[in-house]
């Protein structure tokens, strides 16, 4: 069902229970989609990162990111990622050499939906969902504002959402987006470079 949404915001927020891995990420109510958590899922290996979205109005979605890149950060990463929504896997697409932030974009593909992610800076970004025949499409703006235990994450939406667009949207709050910038592109560049280099000596 497609609906008119205001803005909202998600907050800081820590779980988990005692004893165990702390859950972190950001959690906060919106009019129309109800109570919204983006939380850090605990993982088994150095390896593995993994981001959730749940809520009572929206579909249950898990990004998920493997390989040596995650070693060093706290959020998965767009490299070696899937997604999935409610069980249904996203088709996901980038061209990471591309010179534009538009170039550069996430694209996702879900139940016949196209998506497009892209960097509107360091702390904010977009996903929009591509207009069709049938439909005008949307787009969600993130922006994350504050510092220490006032950062938060605001969301506005333009046009008449679905479920399953504010879930897209607010689970990149929780994902390391820096790729789809200029300035991370180019680190990402060099990293890769670097590590061909280093397994060309080896062998």
């Amino acid at each position: 069902m497609h609906t008119q949404s205001t803005p909202f915001a998600l907050n800081t927020w820590q779980g988990g229970e005692k004893g165990q891995l702390r859950r972190t990420g950001w959690q906060g109510t919106s009019p129309e989609w109800g109570e919204i958590t983006v939380a850090s899922l605990p993982h088994a290996h150095d390896d593995v990162r993994a981001t959730e979205v749940a809520g009572g109005r929206i579909p249950t979605v898990v990004f998920e990111s493997r390989g040596i890149q995650v070693i060093v950060t706290e959020r998965p990463t767009l490299n070696g990622a899937t997604l999935r929504v409610g069980g249904a896997m996203v088709h996901l697409k980038r061209n990471r050499w591309a010179a534009t932030r538009r170039g550069r974009a996430l694209h996702m593909k879900y139940a016949g939906d196209r998506y497009r992610l892209w960097a509107v800076s360091r702390k904010e970004y977009a996903v929009m969902r591509e207009a069709d025949n049938q439909d005008r499409g949307v787009t969600v703006k993130v922006r994350e504002t504050g510092l220490g235990k006032r950062r938060r994450v605001e969301v506005s939406v333009q046009g008449r959402a679905l479920a399953a667009d504010i879930a897209l949207a607010v689970l990149f709050s929780g994902v390391d987006r820096s790729v789809l910038t200029r300035r991370g592109a180019m680190r990402a560049a060099v990293s890769r470079v670097f590590h061909v280099a280093a397994d060309s000596a080896m062998t």
